[in-house]
């Protein structure tokens, strides 16, 4: 694979699996922040417990996390290594 293949592969997946992951991340930190907030008007799957936010919020931080590790990985195997 040259170097430029590379290159547009973690571009390519920088925007399908990077943004999604990094909004993934934020919506995980709202919904992990809101569960402690007293009053908070929560509605997570139909339920109103604030575990369930807090459960929520967690997953999607982790799995917004290892949406965004697919682009670092393949650019540090696709990319970084070669010379020009």
């Amino acid at each position: 694979m040259t170097r430029q293949t590379g290159l547009i592969l973690t571009i390519v997946s920088a925007i399908l699996c990077g943004c999604p992951g990094l909004f993934s991340c934020f919506w995980g930190l709202i919904a992990s922040v809101v569960s402690f907030m007293p009053n908070a008007d929560i509605d997570i799957g139909g339920s109103s417990d604030p575990m369930a936010a807090l459960a929520a919020g967690a997953g999607a931080i982790c799995l917004g996390f290892i949406f965004v590790a697919i682009p670092v990985a393949l650019w540090f195997f696709t990319v970084r290594g070669k010379s020009a």
